[in-house]
């Protein structure tokens, strides 16, 4: 069994805090997800992360580039796991790393803002865009694997 620490360490290394403004014809909405991905040998260990959180799913990656292998992410998009399970844990116990812990602290403002009777989409999307502040040196946002960062760029 895995415990807190051990849990702390590989969100550090290897989690992620995400925000997705998925914008409809008929609605804007707002996906979180916290997530984690390693490779195929250790699945057992996102397994458990189930277990520890009590929530979330893994889910297999399969990756077409060369030089990657098949790995499995642990993921979590219930708002209401998101709020009860995960963001309660990394306020008691916030990440080490600063960049890590700078997107925990955003993706939780991004939370409370949801909880809003009127949501400020506007907040939301300057708070998103403040997310992952190693990509924006680049000019890069988050993507889904495979699509490009920066379509039409070379």
């Amino acid at each position: 069994m895995i415990d807190k620490n051990y849990v702390l360490g590989l969100v550090d290394g290897e989690g992620s805090f995400n925000v997705r403004v998925n914008r409809n014809r008929r609605r804007v909405r707002v996906e979180l997800k916290f997530s984690l991905k390693l490779r195929h040998q250790d699945k057992k260990i996102l397994d458990e992360l189930c277990t520890f959180f009590g929530c979330g799913n893994v889910y297999i990656q399969r990756d077409k580039r060369k030089n990657h292998s098949l790995c499995y992410r642990y993921e979590v998009q219930n708002k209401k796991h998101i709020t009860e399970c995960i963001i309660p844990f990394f306020e008691k116990n916030p990440p080490k790393i600063p960049s890590r812990k700078r997107d925990f602290m955003l993706f939780k403002e991004i939370t409370e803002e949801l909880k809003k009777e009127t949501i400020d989409l506007q907040r939301i999307e300057q708070l998103k865009k403040a997310m992952h502040w190693g990509l924006a040196v680049y000019g890069k946002t988050v993507c889904a694997v495979g699509t490009p960062s920066n379509p039409g760029k070379g």
